[in-house]
């Protein structure tokens, strides 16, 4: 007997989960359709009357038949009603058909629809992305469920280096929980040591020794990061944006807002914007302006308008905005 119900609605903004739960279900009904196979409505094709013409269809192959229907947040309740509504109160035996509304705006999964894949039997599951604030404590969860603990600040330096990105927040919590073995207390240490790729955590140490004006510092990290093959064409941008996000941040402080403005108008992690108004405040906004100006050029030179190495150019902003000192 199948474990696929008569029906599913996967819907919500967390795209890249509603991606992962399409693909599953997908190779799910690959492996235990047989013959029958997947059918796929996408793009034109997918429509309340296209999907319900799917399900009347009838097949004489052996194996359970899945049909999988990608756009759904583009019907409309009308339409819905129309043709999806009835054909959803009586599925085939053997068939199952998969929604996916990838949300967004006003781009919703119909209401109607939800209401009708329930009363089939079906599974209605939405993907949500979570706000900055939440991540922190959902790590910890998550980590709980692994058989490891995790600091809250480990988790929110997590959040900091990675991203929201829900499922690459989760990979690297298994990453580290594998590392670390079954019942191990991860610090804040062990997430900077070991949660990011080599690379990114350099050109993160980078772009901090620049802001803070370490000149040998920044000047190491450089070496390094060329030394591994980083290119300056992704680099020089990572290292202007931050600059200039830090910058942003000192004009609103010298204008007289507070940290406590700044932050709750600033999306993204918390932990992270902390720092972001620290570094601000370390520095000056002269000192920032130069920065970006400085870096405005060496994208120039990466390009061919300069004669010198990317190499020697590179050397030269570092000791232009930080120094040769420490």
């Amino acid at each position: 007997m199948s474990s696929l119900k008569p029906a599913y609605l996967i819907h919500g903004d967390d795209h890249g989960r509603i991606a992962e739960r399409r693909a599953s279900l997908r190779a799910l009904g690959e492996r235990e359709g047989g013959a029958a196979g997947v059918d796929v409505l996408t793009g034109d094709e997918s429509t309340p009357e296209a999907a319900a013409a799917a399900l009347a269809a009838m097949t004489f192959a052996i194996g359970h038949r899945v049909v999988v229907v990608d756009g759904v947040e583009r019907f409309g309740e009308a339409d819905v009603k129309k043709h999806l509504v009835p054909a959803l109160a009586d599925v085939p035996p053997d068939t199952t058909i998969a929604f996916f509304a990838r949300e967004e705006g006003r781009y919703k999964a119909p209401k109607a629809l939800v209401e009708a894949v329930k009363a089939a039997g079906g599974d209605v599951r939405e993907e949500a992305t979570m706000k900055a604030r939440e991540l922190p404590k959902w790590l910890q969860g998550e980590a709980s469920r692994l058989g490891v603990t995790l600091d809250r600040d480990a988790a929110q330096a997590l959040v900091g280096q990675v991203g929201d990105r829900q499922q690459r927040l989760l990979r690297e919590v298994e990453k580290l929980a594998i590392e670390h073995g079954a019942d191990a207390h991860i610090s804040l240490e062990d997430v900077e040591a070991a949660a990011a790729h080599s690379s990114e955590r350099q050109v993160w140490s980078l772009v901090d020794a620049l802001v803070g004006g370490d000149g040998r510092r920044a000047t190491i990290a450089f070496l390094e990061l060329r030394a591994q093959g980083e290119s300056m064409p992704r680099l020089v941008p990572l290292m202007a944006r931050r600059v200039r996000d830090v910058l942003a941040i000192a004009q609103r402080l010298e204008a007289g807002e507070s940290s406590a403005d700044v932050k709750q108008s600033i999306k993204g992690s918390p932990w992270m914007t902390d720092r972001r108004i620290a570094e601000a405040r370390a520095t000056d906004v002269d000192t920032l302006q130069r920065a970006v100006e400085v870096l405005a050029d060496l994208e120039l030179d990466t390009r061919g308008a300069s004669e010198l190495s990317d190499d020697t150019v590179g050397l030269r902003a570092i000791a232009a905005i930080a120094g040769s000192g420490s």
